[in-house]
């Protein structure tokens, strides 16, 4: 499997674990990308509250799972070739621990990694409002080369569901690393009506 073919998906206790489900699901039947997932110790409970599932059930879309606790994985290695890494959502605590650069966990340390090896990490923190704290940690990641992407609902879309709010953020963390998607139709313009907007001829 090629650096470009493995793909790191954490989940943390942050609400909204909705946004990792759906990734693992448009990511199942791709075969040129290989997910290795890593569910937190919150996320379990996370996951209990607000899908009414199990952290087995969750996993079982991914490729491989990796257990929060083990630092022996190897995505906790730089010499283990990724695409990069995405942690979604992204509590505050785990935000704190990679401005930090403690990997005290398995994903705070394979975020380290990412960073380190100068691959692509995608953070999409839930939190609001926002601390000095919040964002004082959010720019030091920056600075250090990660992206912070807030998953913020776009309503040029005129999003219907929230299947299709969850859908268009989960086609922009597709789109931060190069994966071709057709989860949301992209902005291209103000002066295009929709589909059933256009006027009739008489």
């Amino acid at each position: 499997m090629s650096a470009t073919g493995r793909l790191v998906i954490a989940v943390t206790g942050a609400s909204a674990p909705h946004y990792a489900d759906r990734l693992l699901e448009v990511l199942r039947d791709r075969d040129e990308i290989e997910t290795h997932l890593v569910v937190s110790h919150g996320a379990r409970r996370t996951l209990a509250l607000e899908l009414d599932t199990t952290v087995a059930a969750f996993s079982s879309r991914a490729d491989v799972v990796h257990h929060p606790d083990d630092l022996a994985a190897p995505i906790s290695s730089g010499s283990f070739a990724t695409l990069g890494m995405v942690i979604v959502p992204c509590s505050m605590k785990t935000l704190g621990l990679v401005a930090a650069g403690i990997g005290g966990d398995l994903v705070s340390r394979a975020a380290d990694v990412s960073l380190k090896e100068r691959r692509r990490l995608v953070l999409a923190v839930r939190e609001t409002p926002l601390s000095l704290i919040h964002l004082r940690n959010m720019t030091a990641v920056t600075e250090a080369g990660a992206t912070v992407m807030p998953p913020v609902p776009a309503f040029y879309q005129r999003p219907r569901t929230l299947a299709d709010v969850i859908d268009q953020t989960t086609g922009r963390i597709l789109e931060q690393f190069g994966i071709a998607h057709e989860l949301y139709t992209p902005w291209d313009g103000a002066s295009r009506p929709r589909p059933e907007e256009k006027e009739t001829a008489p």
